[in-house]
């Protein structure tokens, strides 16, 4: 299996690609390479390249920089080697049917995503102390998440129960009528680019928070967006996962031709019809800063849009803390309330 590290062509040091500037900025000598010239200057490069000896059933790589021994996920495809940090692109799995045809590149840095969650539990006063030590919210990684896009056209057919009521009143007497109708609505809608996660290992909800994506920024999929980032591929496959694109599918349309109902009291979908059509498909990879810690045996995630910076997460309340916080509370106002009292008896 072979791993792919970029080097600065001039100083030899890792090259992280660099969300801001879009480039393959060096830290050491400060050269900045564009994609066309890192890739022209890879294409001639003759040094000879490190054998990577693999064990198939842990997953077991050497780093070819290091030597140090890299254990991945069968679904990871660029990960860290903790010993040297540089980054190891599994790119025998990124073949074939694994193979992404476009990506997003990430646009957000690690420092917006630390400021950004920083930002998230900033009022949170009960939030568990694991939440604010330093060295945890470093651990925040930027991961690539494959996703399948799915254009679909489709041809529904719904059927409605709605009610009207009037009230009034009439001398001593107050009068409630309710009207029942049957409202029908049909329509065809074409979806472009519906996106449904396509690892397991990702939560579809958080996934499905954290959107939408501007796919104005799809680019040709190239390896080298993947260093610096860690990157999974798919284990859903597309038909797979093509039922749930049908369900947001179907969830969407509920919402479009309700939508166009009004000057009813209430609105109730009672019989559905849909033809929906998957017409094309596309693999594709989609930025994610990540951060999970871990309290009371529960890992708890924050996830950051890598592309448009949207966030969602989840911070438990430290009980203890709660508690503490309001006992000393009530203790500073009867210590206050007895001072009060005490010189209340000593006046009169």
């Amino acid at each position: 299996m072979e791993v792919l590290d970029h080097k600065c062509p001039t100083c030899r040091a890792k090259l992280p690609f660099n969300p801001k500037t879009q480039k393959w900025d060096c830290e050491y000598c400060g050269n900045s390479y564009t994609l066309e010239q890192l890739t022209n200057f890879e294409e001639h490069e003759k040094e000879k390249e490190s054998e990577l000896h693999v064990n198939p059933e842990l997953d077991l790589y050497e780093c070819p920089d290091c030597g140090a021994n890299i254990i991945a996920d069968k679904n990871t495809t660029a990960t860290f080697c903790v010993y040297c940090g540089n980054t190891s692109i599994l790119k025998n799995r990124l073949i074939g049917e694994f193979k992404p045809a476009k990506i997003i590149p990430f646009k957000t840095t690690k420092e917006e995503a630390i400021s950004a969650f920083k930002e998230f539990k900033k009022g949170k006063l009960f939030a568990p102390d694991n939440f604010n030590k330093e060295e945890n919210i470093q651990k925040i990684t930027g991961v690539y998440i494959p996703f399948w896009l799915y254009n679909c056209s489709t041809n529904s057919d719904l059927d409605f129960n709605a009610e009207r009521c009037s009230r009034w009143r009439s001398g001593n007497y107050h009068y409630t009528k309710t009207d029942y109708y049957s409202i029908k609505r049909c329509g065809k809608i074409n979806f472009n680019k519906v996106p449904v996660d396509g690892a397991t290992k990702f939560d579809d909800n958080t996934m499905d928070s954290i959107e939408p994506f501007d796919y104005t920024d799809l680019t040709d999929f190239n390896l080298s967006y993947l260093s610096g980032f860690l990157s999974e591929k798919y284990d859903v496959s597309v038909d797979t996962a093509s039922i749930r694109a049908k369900e947001r599918i179907q969830n969407s349309i509920i919402q479009e031709l309700k939508s166009t109902i009004n000057g009813y009291h209430s609105v109730s979908l009672c019989h559905s019809n849909f033809d929906v059509n998957v017409d094309t498909t596309e693999y594709v990879l989609l930025p994610v800063w990540m951060l999970n810690i871990k309290y009371q045996e529960n890992l708890y995630l924050f996830a950051m849009n890598g592309q448009t910076g949207k966030i969602i997460g989840d911070i438990p309340v430290d009980n203890k803390k709660f508690f503490t916080k309001w006992i000393k509370i009530f203790l500073e106002y009867f210590l206050l309330i007895s001072i009060i009292l005490f010189i209340l008896m000593l006046i009169f």
